[in-house]
């Protein structure tokens, strides 16, 4: 397989390099990764301005190319000819920190991935939480991705579907396997901080506590926090399928 790799935290993520030295095991890999974080960014793409890319170096040392657009950009660039050939698969990550249920929303992480199937390029977004005050460990996520991405060789997957995996924050042996989850939900704390410069006008800070997670059965969130490896398939289409059929009822063509 030819794997296109990139993520959301920026080209000097740790988490980058162990998606690079995993996926190197079952493919020919390029990555195409953002100068800079872009955690949160969704899927914003740079429109109204030129990017730019140039041949760099990961973190370890292994080759990259460096683009000055956002994730997204990255994935697009690439698709469209930076790259000698279209890949067979785009797959994001490793994200440091979740991406689960909600997250889904603002994650640049699953926004590369999702760029990807707008080119008809199937997607991987992979997530690692970490125990806090704790070094990152990738061993798991590296595990699981590899063993995804082989069965994704042998079994396909549709170029519209994004496969998204979140990692628990334990050693791999701890790890209880696999689970097939549908999202779930995390409530946002988020509160405004207003503060004044030096001529006293006002700028804002959004922050807030952790997100309180709703561990409801059948979900990402329930999974992950039981120590499973949570995967879920998404795709773009975000109708509501229940209310195309009650919108009927409001005879709004009357």
């Amino acid at each position: 397989m030819y794997i296109l790799i990139t993520n959301d935290d920026g080209y000097e993520s740790e988490g980058l390099v162990a998606l690079r030295s995993a996926l190197s095991s079952v493919g020919e890999v390029v990555v195409v990764a953002p100068d800079r974080n872009w955690s949160a960014a969704g899927h914003y793409r740079k429109l109204f301005d030129p990017l730019r890319a140039w041949e760099g170096t990961l973190a370890d040392g292994s080759p990259a190319l460096i683009c000055d657009g956002t994730p997204a950009d990255c994935v697009a660039l690439a698709v469209m000819g930076l790259l000698p050939r279209k890949p067979d698969l785009v797959v994001s990550g490793i994200n440091l920190g979740a991406n689960l249920g909600t997250d889904l929303l603002y994650s640049g992480t699953v926004a590369a991935a999702m760029e990807g199937i707008v080119f008809g390029v199937p997607g991987v977004a992979v997530s690692q939480l970490r125990v806090r005050d704790r070094p990152w460990d990738f061993r798991a996520a590296q595990a699981a991705i590899v063993r995804l991405v082989r069965k994704i060789e042998i079994m396909g997957l549709p170029a519209g579907i994004l496969l998204n995996v979140n990692v628990p924050a334990r050693a791999p042996e701890e790890v209880r396997g696999i689970r097939i989850a549908r999202l779930g939900r995390r409530a946002y704390r988020d509160e405004l901080v207003v503060r004044h410069d030096p001529r006293g006008r006002p700028y804002y800070w959004i922050g807030g506590s952790e997100p309180e997670d709703y561990a409801e059965e059948g979900t990402d969130v329930a999974a992950v926090a039981e120590g499973y490896v949570s995967l879920t398939p998404a795709h773009m289409d975000l109708t509501s399928h229940r209310w195309l059929e009650e919108l009927q009822g409001w005879a709004l063509d009357a």
